[in-house]
């Protein structure tokens, strides 16, 4: 059974993670999102849910505005041609519907085997902002925090430059 927000609060606060989660109007891109950036402080991320052509699976957490060469981004992990994976199997592993990906959904045991880019530029923000496993709130923490949860659920995470 994938993880909910009342179970992710509750790992958050298990790590002493401190954030701040907003609700809103559900948003499925970027630029629906785009309303938020003047409210909510920190970086905005977009996250991709890629398979490879011989099923690996990688979850890139870029900054919103971040074009993400997939192309570019297969040959550095030596993986085969990327597309975005079926919503199907994004539910099925990461336990999210399309529009509400996020490094939160590494809670769940079923994405043990997702490995996980994340954009450099991230990293020159304080703070980053990511859906709390739905896209109708944005959740706020520091961005080391999210480094270390996603870290605390067992994943190291390969941090590049993804521009």
């Amino acid at each position: 059974m994938a993880a909910d927000r009342k179970t992710l609060d509750a790992r958050l606060a298990a790590l002493g993670i401190q954030a701040t989660t907003v609700e809103h109007e559900a948003v499925f891109t970027v630029e629906e999102s785009a309303g938020l950036r003047a409210r909510l402080p920190g970086a905005h991320t977009k996250s991709l849910f890629l398979t490879d052509t011989d099923g690996r699976m990688v979850l890139v957490v870029a900054k919103d505005d971040t074009r993400v060469d997939l192309k570019a981004l297969a040959k550095r992990l030596g993986a085969g041609r990327f597309s975005f994976g079926r919503p199907a199997r994004l539910e099925a592993v990461l336990g999210v519907t399309p529009g509400s990906v996020t490094p939160f959904a590494l809670i769940n045991a079923s994405a043990a085997d997702v490995a996980v880019v994340v954009d450099q530029a991230i990293l020159d923000y304080d703070e980053v902002n990511c859906h709390p496993l739905e896209n109708t709130a944005t959740t706020r923490l520091a961005t080391a925090d999210l480094i270390r949860f996603i870290k605390a659920c067992g994943h190291e995470p390969l941090i590049a430059p993804l521009a």
